[in-house]
């Protein structure tokens, strides 16, 4: 069974910058696309990055060049460094993740971890 955890949530001042993780596990086959949402308390869940496993990648545009997904294939680890932040990225992040030949933050994702919580102060 496939299990996404993240880690690396915090409170931050604006300005500063966080790094999260997210490590998978139980994958059925090859590597997935996989990507990073966040939810900010009364509103609709949003893509943030998504990385193929090419390393292709994809961003909203609200957190281009603030914002890069990378990930280790051997250690099958998910990450985004978060830089610039500000207070609107306050948000609940989450890793996916999908098995198809597209990846894209506007495209739907089949699993989910639990999330890790963003909070910047300014």
């Amino acid at each position: 069974q496939v299990q996404l955890v993240e880690s690396g949530g915090g409170s931050v001042q604006a300005g500063g910058s966080l790094r999260l993780s997210c490590a998978a596990s139980g994958y059925p086959y090859s590597r997935p696309c996989m990507g990073w949402f966040r939810q900010a308390p009364g509103k609709e869940r949003e893509g943030v990055a998504t990385i193929n496993s090419d390393g292709i990648t994809n961003y909203a545009n609200s957190v281009k060049d603030r914002f890069t997904i990378s990930r280790d294939n051997a250690k099958n680890t998910l990450f985004l460094q978060m830089n610039s932040l500000k207070p609107e990225d306050t948000a609940m992040y989450y890793c996916a993740a999908r098995w198809a030949n597209t990846c894209s933050i506007w495209l739907g994702f089949n699993y989910w971890g639990q999330g890790t919580q963003v909070t910047v102060s300014s």
